[in-house]
C-alpha cells in the first residue's frame, strides 16, 4: 500500500468542551502525524486541549497530548510529533476556550 502525504485534518473549533474530531484514521489504514498546528485568529489569549483516542475510545485523562495550553492572541503554535496512529484512532480537540482557534494536522496515511 502506498504512503500518501497530506493535510490530515483541519478544524475551526467551536468554543466548547464538547470535543471535536480533528482527524480520524480511516478503517484499514494507519497514519503518521508529523505535526499539528494551532492558530489563534483572535486578539485575546485562549486555551485548548488535544487528545489522541485509541480506537475511538471515550475521552479519558490518559489520552491528552496537551491540556489547558495557553496560546496568545494572533499566534500560531506548532507541535512536531511523529505520532503513529492505527485504524480508527482519533485526534480530538477536547476543548477550545474561544471559537477563534484553528487546528491542522499534517502527515501521511498508509
Amino acid at each position: 500500500m502506498a504512503t500518501i502525504y497530506k493535510v490530515l485534518g483541519q478544524l475551526a473549533a467551536a468554543a466548547s468542551n464538547a470535543g471535536e474530531t480533528l482527524y480520524a484514521v480511516p478503517s484499514g489504514s494507519s497514519a503518521v502525524v508529523s505535526s499539528i498546528t494551532v492558530c489563534n485568529r483572535g486578539t485575546a489569549a485562549a486555551t485548548y486541549r488535544i487528545a489522541i483516542r485509541k480506537a475511538a475510545a471515550p475521552l479519558a485523562n490518559n489520552q491528552y497530548l496537551v491540556y489547558d495550553t495557553n496560546i496568545p492572541g494572533n499566534t500560531t503554535t506548532s507541535y512536531t510529533l511523529g505520532v503513529t496512529l492505527a485504524s480508527t484512532d482519533v485526534i480530538t480537540v477536547a476543548s477550545a476556550s474561544t471559537a477563534n482557534l484553528t487546528f491542522q494536522a499534517f502527515g501521511s496515511e498508509i
